[in-house]
C-alpha cells in the first residue's frame, strides 16, 4: 500500500523575520501595558488631590462662614450699644474666635491650593502618559500591518512610534 504525504501548514519555512516582528510587536505591548497602568494610576492621583483639595475648600468656606457669624455678632452687640462686664466678655470671645477661625482659614487655603497644585501636576504628568500610551498602541498596530503585508516599512515604522511613545511616558515620571 502506497504511503501518503499529507503536507501541513507547520512544515513551511519558519519566516525569521515575522518571527522578529513577533518579538518586537510582544515587547509594544508589554510596554503599552506599563504606560497604561502609569497612566491610570497617576489619573486617579490627579482625582484624589481635587478631591482632598474641594473638601478643604469647603472646610475654608465654612470656616468663613462662621467668621462671618461673629463678626455679625460684634455688630450686634455695637449697635445694640450694651454695656457691662458680659458684653466685655462676650467681646472679648468674639475677638478670640475671630483669631482663630481667621488663623484656620489661612491654613485651610494654603493646604487647599497645595491639593489643587498636586492635582494640576498629576494631570500634566497624566497627559504624558497618554500620549505615550496613544504612541505605543499606533506602534502596536501598524507593527502588526507586517503580517498582513509583509512590508519592512511596518515595523520599522511601528518602532519609531513606540520610541517616541516610551519617551514621552517617561517624561511623566520625570516631569
Amino acid at each position: 500500500m502506497p504511503e501518503i504525504e499529507i503536507h501541513h501548514e507547520t512544515e513551511h519555512a519558519i519566516d525569521p523575520k515575522g518571527q522578529r516582528v513577533g518579538i518586537t510587536a510582544s515587547v509594544l505591548a508589554v510596554a503599552l501595558a506599563i504606560v497604561s497602568i502609569a497612566s491610570h494610576r497617576t489619573h486617579t492621583e490627579a482625582i484624589i488631590h481635587k478631591s482632598t483639595a474641594n473638601d478643604k475648600w469647603s472646610q475654608y468656606q465654612a470656616g468663613r462662614v462662621k467668621l462671618h457669624s461673629v463678626e455679625l455678632g460684634e455688630a450686634l452687640v455695637g449697635l445694640i450699644g450694651g454695656k457691662g462686664a458680659g458684653t466685655d466678655k462676650l467681646l472679648g470671645d468674639y475677638g478670640r474666635q475671630k483669631k482663630k477661625y481667621e488663623n484656620e482659614g489661612k491654613d485651610v487655603m494654603a493646604e487647599a491650593r497645595h491639593e489643587d497644585a498636586e492635582a494640576e501636576e498629576a494631570e500634566r504628568r497624566a497627559l504624558r502618559f497618554d500620549l505615550g500610551e496613544g504612541l505605543l498602541e499606533i506602534a502596536l498596530v501598524v507593527t502588526s500591518l507586517y503580517f498582513i503585508s509583509h512590508k519592512d516599512m511596518f515595523p520599522v515604522m511601528g518602532v519609531t512610534a513606540g520610541i517616541a511613545g516610551v519617551a514621552i511616558a517617561i517624561t511623566g515620571v520625570l516631569v
